[in-house]
């Protein structure tokens, strides 16, 4: 990289913290550090929710699934217009009108404080791996900044550099600015990505050398995709997958079930996600911004998938030894093109777009867990052994350190995940998204009891909590496989899209077994 390349790369940096610490002040208490007081534009939460929704496993991920399979991803984004609706009008209002500041603390109002204490434990658990994945996908991004183009596969080693720097980096904005401050930078940053993307891949188009629309498309039809790591002819502009298998994660029945339900648990359960919904003015607003951030993530996705179908293209017909390279080892693809075929100047510029969003999910998952450990954890556990919690200032000064804490923590997972993903043998987003299933099977059980029926109490809600996270682990591949073999004889998997569905259902029954006080 150029040196005017690392000055748009710093300052980026550091308007970032400075917008985190130009809202500090605006923090008095809990409600505005963790929820922005409800006084956020619906516009500006959308874009928030969708630059949180995109994240790095999007912009980088995106690209790695075009390049090595085909467009049926799409449909993982087709299915959050489904669900999106119904988490608008079934679930939001609910959360909305309660006073608890985290989305548990309605747990608490319907199932007891056991409960939401137990909900906001496998929450956490769940981002720390969730959110670590998100960080190091994010990483690949500052790797290929600072270590440039290596001759194989990604160095392990200089990966965790690059993790312990971002890292850092989220932390410490997130600490100062609050959910607040989040908010105008996570819409700054979907910006920012959508502007970088839409230059890239004009830029990618540009660089095949002339080749015609025509030949392009043919191209790709008659191309290549990864299966089982063989490569095999495939149509790499295939979007809709009709085959009728649970073995598969964006099939036809995958995406508008299997995906639907996961949508719908993520957007209920998870604070992470719907945390930005309730900082809006009303419940009408946060219901719109569910929806759009849906909406928005449909051609945002597409843009980055058909960048990678495009590299595909371009170096399989100009540059053999990098199309080698990539067909053992596509995660860096996209970051490894800005930062070797791009003039320098316009390569800082797009990489600022990788680092938006590189950090706009990281920072959101540091407030969520932040706020779900201060206010269903730290604060009332202290308050029921009779210890002082202090005034609203010392609340929100505790509450910048327990950010600190566990952006720290994120890190170190960060890093975990990485160990794990390079050993799985899986994509980026299917890695990412799968080891979610293991928080949202339990949890969609739980809150479905809460919401929707009178039953369910604090011993069978945590059973339930168990339950999920049992069902999830029984199907993952090495599990099941030789489960299933040794007992029929056959090899059988479900896709990652079917696990939670399945945990959750089971965890519903579970929860509804306990008799409401």
């Amino acid at each position: 990289m150029a040196l005017i390349d690392w000055i748009i790369v710093i300052l980026f940096l550091l308007v970032l913290i400075s917008m985190g610490f130009r809202f500090s002040s605006k923090n008095t208490n809990l409600e505005d550090y963790f929820r922005g007081g409800r006084s956020m534009p619906t516009w500006v939460v959308a874009l928030a929710a969708t630059g949180a929704t995109i994240s790095a496993g999007t912009v980088i991920g995106s690209p790695e699934m075009g390049f090595n399979s085909n467009l049926t991803y799409l449909m993982l984004t087709v299915s959050g217009c489904i669900a999106g609706p119904l988490v608008a009008w079934l679930v939001i209002p609910k959360l909305y009108k309660s006073k608890a500041i985290t989305i548990y603390g309605y747990l608490e109002e319907m199932l007891g404080t056991t409960t939401r204490r137990a909900g906001s434990v496998v929450f956490l658990l769940g981002q720390l791996f969730s959110s670590g994945a998100r960080l190091f996908i994010a990483a690949i991004a500052v790797y290929a900044m600072l270590f440039g183009v290596s001759g194989g596969a990604i160095n392990f080693q200089f990966l965790v550099y690059s993790i312990l720097l971002l890292g850092i980096i989220a932390t410490v904005y997130t600490m100062a600015g609050g959910k607040k401050g989040l908010v105008y930078i996570d819409a700054l940053q979907l910006l920012l990505i959508v502007g970088t993307a839409l230059v890239a891949f004009v830029i990618i188009w540009a660089s095949l050398g002339g080749m015609s629309v025509g030949d392009v498309v043919s191209s790709l039809i008659h191309g290549q995709i990864k299966q089982g790591g063989a490569w095999v002819e495939g149509n790499k502009l295939q979007l809709i997958d009709s085959s009728f298998r649970f073995d598969v994660p964006y099939n036809l029945i995958g995406a508008l079930v299997g995906c639907t339900l996961f949508k719908f648990a993520q957007n209920t359960t998870d604070h992470f996600c719907i945390q930005s919904m309730l900082t809006c003015k009303s419940v009408g607003k946060a219901a719109k911004s569910m929806i759009w951030s849906q909406v928005l993530s449909i051609p945002i996705t597409l843009v980055f998938l058909l960048m990678g179908s495009l590299l595909f293209v371009k170096y399989n017909a100009t540059d053999p030894a990098a199309f080698a390279r990539y067909q053992a080892d596509a995660r860096d693809i996209y970051p490894q093109f800005i930062c070797t075929a791009l003039p320098m100047g316009l390569r800082g510029l797009m990489l600022v777009g990788l680092l938006a969003a590189a950090l706009s999910s990281f920072n959101s998952a540091i407030n969520a867990m932040a706020s779900s450990f201060v206010t269903d954890l730290y604060l009332p556990i202290r308050q029921s052994r009779g210890k002082d919690v202090g005034d609203e200032h010392a609340q929100v000064s505790s509450s910048r350190y327990m950010v600190v804490l566990i952006g720290l923590i994120l890190t170190a997972f960060g890093v975990l995940t990485a160990f794990m993903q390079e050993k799985s043998g899986m994509n980026l987003i299917d890695f990412a998204t799968g080891i979610m299933s293991f928080a949202y099977a339990g949890m969609i059980g739980v809150f479905m009891c809460a919401l929707f029926t009178k039953r369910g109490n604090a011993a069978s809600a945590i059973a339930a909590l168990i339950t999920g996270i049992a069902v999830v682990l029984v199907l993952q591949p090495y599990v099941c496989g030789p489960l299933t073999e040794a007992l029929f004889g056959e090899r059988m998997v479900l896709a990652w899209p079917w696990w939670c569905p399945l945990g959750g259902l089971l965890s519903f029954g579970v929860c509804c077994l306990g008799k409401r006080k």
